[in-house]
């Protein structure tokens, strides 16, 4: 892919996108769930009433673009919602949740969405391009989950170009659990989010297009794999907050781990997950109610 050059007048053009809206209206269903359940290797399936674990709205709300509106990424054709940011790599890169009332499986629910901010920065592999998307989810009993999504759109990296070295993970878990993101668990996470990028299912264009070693793990689906591995071992607790940033890719060429540990004295709990070579991958923050 040759590289995007973008003028002053490109970045303002997509500044236009500030302010824009859409609502979104779904049903929590239960057979999502139960399908969500059997993806994260539970060893039962929740039942409609339940509250919906936390990171399992991202399977709702997504839409169903048609066939012939889709890229050659596999993404909707930009410039609808979002905006149209001509850079060919788009990635998860983080977000901020706050848990209210909670979301049950089988009620109808509502996501009002808003582009909230579209900026454009120069790094080292070239332009960037970060929108962030607020949105605010009610349920039944009213507010459910406030998030904001940060998106970050860039150029491949030139060929032979150096990358930056990446962090250590920390090496103090308290827990950890080991995680082999084979193409089956990629490819039905990418079903129930209908996730059509083609960079988490498909090889040939994930390593021949854009240059990756191999199918890259979703970011969403890394969140989700640490707010599991707290529900495992904090079934009890209520989370209040829940805030993640991905680092550096991970991909389906070997296993890697999600870890947690408490911070003495308060509600908070660290969490990242780290690749094979001990490199940090993601790195989040829960904060756990009374």
């Amino acid at each position: 892919m040759s590289a995007v050059a973008l003028t002053e007048a490109d970045i303002a053009h997509l500044k236009t996108w500030e302010g824009r809206t859409q609502t979104v209206e779904d049903v929590v269903t239960p057979d999502r769930a139960v399908a969500m359940a059997a993806t994260l290797d539970w060893t039962h399936a929740p039942e409609e009433g339940d509250v919906l674990p936390p990171g399992w709205h991202w399977m709702f709300f997504n839409g169903a673009a048609r066939q012939s509106e889709l890229g050659p990424d596999g993404h909707p054709k930009r410039g609808g919602f979002l905006p149209p940011v001509p850079l060919p790599r788009r990635m998860w890169a983080g977000g901020r949740l706050t848990f209210g009332a909670g979301l049950r499986i089988g009620e109808r629910a509502r996501r009002e969405s808003t582009v909230a901010k579209v900026e454009a920065k120069r790094g080292r592999s070239g332009d960037l391009v970060f929108v962030v998307v607020r949105h605010r989810i009610f349920g039944a009993a009213g507010l459910a989950i406030e998030e904001e999504h940060d998106i970050v759109y860039r150029e491949p990296p030139a060929p032979g170009a150096e990358t930056a070295k990446p962090a250590p993970a920390p090496a103090d878990p308290v827990w950890r659990r080991e995680i082999h993101p084979d193409p089956v668990l990629l490819f039905r996470y990418s079903a129930l989010t209908f996730n059509g990028h083609r960079i988490h299912y498909d090889h040939p264009y994930a390593t021949k297009v854009e240059g990756y070693p191999g199918l890259v793990v979703h970011g969403p689906l890394i969140a989700t794999l640490l707010l599991d591995l707290l529900g495992r071992e904090r079934p009890a607790a209520k989370l209040d907050r829940f805030a993640f940033r991905a680092v550096s890719p991970l991909f389906d060429t070997a296993p890697f781990s999600v870890n947690g540990a408490p911070t003495p004295g308060s509600g908070a709990v660290r969490l990242w997950a780290a690749g094979p070579d001990g490199r940090l991958a993601m790195s989040a923050e829960a904060v756990l109610g009374g």
